[in-house]
């Protein structure tokens, strides 16, 4: 029970400032814009400056060198994932003109917006290693794999064009390069002035608050009577609450990796669908309206499914 009840007051942390986001919004306090600046202003600012403030203060060349391997896990959790996403689009009998945007989605969650607070709160600083080890694993599929689903269902039968430039620019993202530099800052045991320090962890504490207001905004725009459950829709959450975390943990529970990390790793699995990929979709044409409306609604669930998840996790970890 006390796990249960811990679990519920981590999401109560990040439902509060959900609703602030979603209240603001409905009172016409955001414009059309307000949303997609405070996403670069999240993205591009706040969590690179997270991400080396973090690095390192939390890492050291030896919890670098014993953490990094694990990257393995996400990666194959990942793969395996497309080939389920796959067979799922057949089984669901999909749309076709859905079938990219429903493998990407099926496949890849909201690691940062929603994975990141949502661990911070329940595990504490102590957690975030893991989370961004599983960051890494799944910007790099979402920016490869996952764009490249989307641009087929814009751009019509399997012909999408891969850009391997961009592709790039989009893996090697401010909060991956973020990452990147706070990992070569920690293996060359190089000291940042204090007060350069300092200005990371303010900005980088705008992560978590600014993204849970951008997760308010986003829902707000979609519109919760949007919300139905269908084919299209019950295909992802079957993925992203069930297949995703089921396999993860049979991956992780069998090891002896840190039983922190496997708990991490199991949650972060089943977060909901990524924010990026509305964005994505009216970028290529695809149905934007089904991707806005599958993030606000495996958002608005993963918070029921996240403490029924962790009561679970704690059992059979």
């Amino acid at each position: 029970m006390a796990v249960f009840i811990r679990s519920v007051s981590g999401v109560l942390i990040i439902l509060v400032m959900i609703g602030l986001g979603y209240v603001l919004s409905r009172r016409g306090w955001f414009d059309d814009q307000a949303p997609r600046m405070i996403a670069r202003l999240v993205t591009q600012i706040a969590l690179p400056a997270y991400m080396i403030s973090t690095i390192t203060s939390k890492f050291t060349v030896k919890t670098l060198r014993e953490t990094l391997p694990d990257l393995r896990f996400p990666v194959v959790s990942m793969l395996i994932m497309f080939g389920l996403s796959i067979a799922a689009f057949h089984l669901f009998r999909i749309r076709r003109s859905h079938q990219g945007l429903f493998e990407s989605m099926f496949l890849n969650s909201n690691t940062v917006f929603v994975g990141l607070p949502v661990n911070e709160a329940l595990f504490g600083t102590k957690s975030l290693p893991y989370v961004l080890v599983y960051y890494m694993a799944n910007t790099t599929f979402f920016w490869t794999l996952g764009v490249y689903l989307i641009q087929k269902d814009g751009k019509g039968k399997g012909k999408a064009d891969f850009n391997l430039k961009e592709t790039l620019q989009k893996i090697f993202s401010p909060p991956l390069l973020g990452f990147i530099i706070g990992v070569i800052l920690v293996l060359l045991d190089i000291q940042l002035p204090a007060w350069i320090m300092q200005d990371f962890q303010y900005i980088g504490g705008l992560t978590i608050p600014l993204s849970m207001i951008f997760i308010g905004t986003a829902i707000a725009g979609a519109g919760i009577q949007n919300i139905r459950i269908d084919r299209d829709g019950s295909g992802i959450l079957l993925g992203r609450f069930i297949i995703a975390p089921i396999l993860m943990a049979c991956l992780v529970v069998p090891t002896n990796m840190p039983v922190l990390m496997k708990q991490v790793f199991i949650l972060q699995a089943a977060m909901p669908v990524m924010t990026n990929a509305p964005v994505v979709a009216k970028l290529y044409h695809a149905d934007s309206d089904y991707a806005a409306i599958m993030v606000t609604e495996t958002t608005l669930l993963s918070l029921v499914v996240i403490p029924i998840l962790m009561v679970i996790v704690q059992h059979i970890v």
